[in-house]
């Protein structure tokens, strides 16, 4: 697997194994509004047509902290402006794979939470390829984040950051290393 730029082409190739790998270091965010719902968005994959559910987040660009990529992350793909003070972490880290149809993603994820009054989103600050890959979004309660009637969520259980929450005595807690895929990076 060749390393590629982050540009993605959403050209699938013939063989999955041959799709270009990605590198980067990027940061989550746990939008928690005053009735304790998690803002998600609705992310896919064109090349298969399989979507799943996302914090917000994005990679941290070259030189840029953790921190200034959650506060320029919310503003472009929320419209939310927060100072630093605001943000709480870091919670976790771990290791994914996010295997595309297109491309292969080797990303290492920093989880932050920012506790807010609910507001209406506005996607203006999304990158081309935001606007090509993400669909919707919306508030999840507590109950809807625990049983989420067949929506895939990645994380998977992001209840148990709702937990994290509550115990910075933990933070940053890692996490073990884990696949999130529409097209898998090793066949089964």
């Amino acid at each position: 697997m060749a390393v590629e730029e982050n540009t993605r082409t959403f050209e699938v190739p013939d063989d999955p194994a041959r799709r270009p790998l990605r590198r980067r270091s990027t940061v989550r965010v746990l939008v928690i509004d005053d009735a304790g719902r998690v803002l998600l968005f609705r992310d896919s994959d064109p090349g298969t047509g399989a979507t799943w559910w996302i914090t917000p987040g994005g990679g941290i660009d070259e030189g840029e902290s953790e921190l200034a990529a959650v506060r320029r992350e919310l503003a472009e793909e929320t419209g939310l402006e927060v100072a630093a003070e605001q943000v709480i972490g870091p919670l976790a880290a771990r290791r994914v794979w996010h295997g595309y149809s297109d491309v292969v993603v080797d990303q290492r994820d920093t989880f932050y939470a920012v506790r807010t009054q609910a507001f209406e989103i506005d996607t203006s600050g999304h990158t081309e390829e935001e606007q090509i890959t993400l669909q919707e979004s919306r508030w999840w309660s507590r109950a809807e984040l625990a049983d989420p009637a067949g929506a895939v969520l990645w994380p998977v259980d992001l209840t148990a950051f709702l937990d994290l929450l509550a115990s910075p005595e933990r933070w940053p807690l890692s996490l073990p290393d884990v696949e999130e895929s529409s097209v898998p990076v090793r066949p089964s």
